[in-house]
């Protein structure tokens, strides 16, 4: 480990030479490039470095605990430094995992009502509802880009776009089968329904990570819809996009304007044609590896919503939550923080073995 780290510190001192270069800086796609890399480090470096200093405080207050005078206040240094020293391996071992480099991607988020009709239709909206809270406690913006409407809230599908800081980061673990049971408004004889919605989480890609021919899309436009079938637009704005190589399909009728809904049909559809490369990647990496938190396969059960309960299950961790309407408010870090932990443990036991 302290062999990488001294090569992780020598790299970084060359990157702090080279952003100053006035000719590297004259390039700003060269120094963009390099300034990405520094940065990406400079958390390591600087906690390596701590871990340097308290090693060289310990090894001082040994030699001076030979001092009759200041034995007794070179011991105090002495073992302070020795029980910082593992704490900050601990950190430096974290520090040193593989970065996911999509974590601080933007995301397209796809909900779509599963099993359960309209229940299944209205879970769905609960699920967008309580994604778009916790975006607003983020800071985040939000976009919806297509939706297909059941009335009351629910929804038989939407997408929808989430740009900010570190917005994959903290919601690509969100990707799978989410399951309700609660007694429906409709049903008299308080008899508990079971109904699910899928939640897949994209990262956003741009242009130049996923080149798409032209002559492999068919294009086709339409009117765009509201709920019961109500046109909202009188000329053919909405978009929909077919993959034929792949036979991806994406829809987008939110805007007004055919080229912005072509636009965002284009970031939707390259971001399909990037998760599928990302998951031939992913699959290579679990023949080896598998995560306790999941692959994020949308066809995964990863939680329960319990209503008379009041409970919330991530099964992936085996962890509850008995705060409803605080988790369905958006208040989701709790989980989210847990679910994190539980990959880098995963991801730093593999790496040891």
């Amino acid at each position: 480990m302290f062999d990488k780290l001294e090569a992780v510190e020598k790299r970084y001192e060359e990157l702090t030479k080279m952003i100053s270069d006035p000719e590297v800086i004259s390039n700003q796609a060269e120094w963009q490039k390099l300034m990405k890399e520094h940065a990406s480090i400079e958390d390591v470096v600087l906690k390596f470095r701590e871990y340097k200093k308290v090693k060289a405080s310990m090894e001082e207050a040994k030699e001076m605990m030979e001092d009759k005078e200041l034995k007794e206040l070179a011991e105090v240094e002495y073992y302070e430094a020795k029980e910082q020293l593992p704490k900050i391996e601990e950190e430096l071992k974290f520090l040193l995992i593989p970065k996911d480099p999509d974590d601080d991607k933007n995301i397209i988020c796809e909900i779509r009502a599963g099993a359960g009709g309209d229940e299944a239709a209205l879970f769905a909206g609960t699920l967008f509802r309580m994604y778009t809270m916790y975006a607003e406690s983020k800071h985040w913006k939000m976009e919806v880009l297509n939706e297909n409407e059941t009335g009351l809230g629910g929804y038989k599908e939407i997408t929808f776009m989430v740009t900010g800081k570190g917005v994959y980061s903290r919601l690509k673990f969100e990707s799978g089968v989410h399951r309700v049971q609660r007694v429906p408004d409709t049903e008299s004889s308080g008899r508990i329904h079971t109904s699910t919605a899928t939640v897949a989480v994209l990262p956003v890609v741009e242009d130049v990570e996923i080149e798409i021919s032209p002559s492999d899309i068919k294009m086709e436009v339409f009117r765009a819809s509201g709920a019961g079938g109500q046109h909202i637009n009188k000329t053919s704005s909405a978009v929909r996009l077919i993959h034929e190589p792949t036979g991806i399909v994406v829809e987008c009728q939110t805007e007004r304007s055919q080229f912005q809904n072509k636009d965002n049909a284009m970031r939707m559809l390259r971001t399909k044609l990037y998760e599928i490369e990302k998951q031939k990647q992913d699959s290579e990496v679990a023949n080896t590896r598998k995560s306790q938190v999941g692959s994020g396969d949308r066809s995964e059960k990863i939680r329960t919503y319990n209503y008379p309960q009041g409970r919330i299950t991530d099964h992936r961790i085996g962890m509850s939550i008995y705060q409803m309407e605080n988790f369905l408010n958006g208040n989701i870090d709790e989980m989210v923080d847990n679910l994190i932990a539980a990959d880098r443990a995963e991801r730093l036991k593999g790496d040891e073995e």
